[in-house]
């Protein structure tokens, strides 16, 4: 089986954001914390569980985020 790109799911206090979702969407959401939860032999109990690691993980690795992000902390730590 091909190895997914979230790991272990980190317990970490979370904020609470509301978001609709399009049923779809949903589904996968829960068919990829099935697979997760086989691979890493972790139990995932709800699905949004997935939803903070995997933009984060999106963020991580979009490269034109990245660059951005370290532009504008480069920024403000010249200013201070």
């Amino acid at each position: 089986m091909a190895k997914l790109k979230l790991g272990a799911i980190a317990d970490d206090k979370p904020v609470r954001l509301n978001v609709e979702l399009p049923a779809s969407v949903h589904r996968d959401l829960a068919a990829y914390a099935a697979m997760l939860a086989r691979e890493t032999g972790q139990s995932i109990s709800e699905p949004t569980k997935l939803v903070a690691p995997m933009l984060a993980r999106f963020m991580a690795t979009d490269r034109t985020f990245g660059k951005a992000r370290r532009k504008d902390q480069a920024a403000l730590s010249d200013k201070g």
